[in-house]
């Protein structure tokens, strides 16, 4: 992910590649060695962070539900992205979508069948730069017994030291998955024509790391 600290940009060098459409060059963001304060292993901070979705309900509105109990752990390479890596694990009975009754139905095999399967996995497999502050991420997610590739998108939010003297940095992510590729097929028909659960499935990450010492 190579995740940057604004305020070390200016130690930074900037590169230039051509588009191959109009043979131009274009400046990309400051890459290079004023980065390297950002290469090590980084814990997420379940305090500060959130891992979130939401799906269509009804055909007219969103569900919106996050997991409170879950572990990550990111390595971060500043001076060369493709080699930063993250791994997220889940536990599937911490679903919370504010409806206690739709939460244990989550938990059942009509869904997740949460005792069966405890946990959700995401293991990435390769990182890259995009552009500016932005990312991203490619890994296997895994629930239930299905693996599959998903892509992560994401932007650099800042990075600082803590009151306590810890290194922090942020990013938001998003990815959009059909729950159905998964298993997660469970729905009901509507009477006035379409279904009680999107298959759509929008996935959001707002994370706080701290640096290990």
């Amino acid at each position: 992910m190579g995740l940057f600290n604004r305020t070390k940009t200016a130690d930074a060098v900037t590169t230039t590649t051509v588009n191959s459409t109009t043979g131009s060059a274009v400046a990309e963001a400051p890459a290079g060695p004023g980065l390297a304060h950002l290469t090590g292993d980084w814990t997420i901070d379940t305090t500060h962070s959130q891992v979130g979705f939401a799906v269509r309900h009804a055909m007219v509105t969103n569900v919106r539900g996050s997991f409170a109990e879950y572990d990550g752990k990111l390595h971060l390479d500043g001076t060369d992205p493709g080699r930063s890596s993250a791994e997220l694990v889940i536990k599937v009975a911490s679903i919370d979508t504010n409806q206690a009754q739709r939460d244990e139905h989550l938990r059942t095999s009509d869904f997740f069948a949460a005792e069966t399967y405890p946990e959700i996995t995401f293991r990435s497999t390769s990182a890259e730069r995009l552009r500016g502050d932005s990312y991203r991420l490619t890994g296997d997610l895994t629930i239930k017994d299905t693996t599959r590739p998903v892509v992560l998108d994401l932007d650099y939010t800042g990075s600082a030291t803590d009151a306590y003297g810890a290194d922090r940095v942020g990013f938001e992510g998003a990815a959009t998955i059909d729950r159905t590729d998964w298993g997660l097929s469970y729905n009901a028909a509507l009477e006035t024509g379409g279904v009680l659960i999107g298959e759509k499935i929008k996935l959001s990450f707002d994370i706080s790391a701290v640096k290990a010492a």
